[in-house]
């Protein structure tokens, strides 16, 4: 039996801002409606970028997203990364920036997904029993209009996450086990 609390779920309005980046919202939402429990396939560059990150160096961009102040919007994982949604053209903008100088050697490999470009989210619900290979929301869309973090607000968590983890962190190998 499902309840409240054995369940994480995107509300009603965070459905449709997921949705939204569907070039047939309602047929998205359809689906949702009948397999609440299945993964999706949405497109990037239209409502949203996705920046793809080593699991462990994940949650430290995190951490720093929060302390820092500005938080983030939707955050999800899925196959031991962490899926951070961000604002339009940030992905182009965020892998020109990661590769200047200054901080590329200490900053792991970064995917950003943009324009083109498709990516996996979980399900819109899930039981709290559920597998983790489908992946699930760590802060889900709440919101029709959800603050996304631009290229600048990530690159520096990246780069303050980075720069305080502990010397020799290997975010790469330590990324498969989150």
């Amino acid at each position: 039996m499902w309840t409240y609390e054995s369940v994480e779920y995107v509300t009603v309005a965070g459905e449709a801002w997921l949705s939204s980046a569907s070039e047939y919202p309602r047929s998205m939402r359809a689906l949702w409606e009948s397999r609440p429990w299945a993964p999706t396939v949405l497109p990037c560059g239209r409502t949203f970028d996705v920046i793809n990150l080593p699991g462990l160096f994940g949650r430290r961009v995190l951490d720093e997203l929060w302390a820092s102040g500005p938080g983030c919007g939707p955050v999800a994982t899925l196959r031991g990364r962490i899926l951070v949604f961000a604002q339009v053209g940030a992905a182009e903008r965020l892998r020109t920036l990661l590769v200047w100088e200054e901080w590329a050697r200490s900053v792991p490999p970064v995917l950003c997904h943009g324009q083109g470009d498709a990516i996996t989210v979980p399900p819109v619900q899930r039981s709290t029993e559920a597998p983790e290979t489908q992946g699930r929301w760590i802060v889900a869309p709440d919101s029709h209009e959800p603050w996304l973090p631009g290229a600048p607000t990530l690159l520096w968590a990246c780069v303050r996450a980075a720069r305080s983890a502990p010397v020799g962190a290997d975010f790469a190998s330590a990324g498969a086990d989150c």
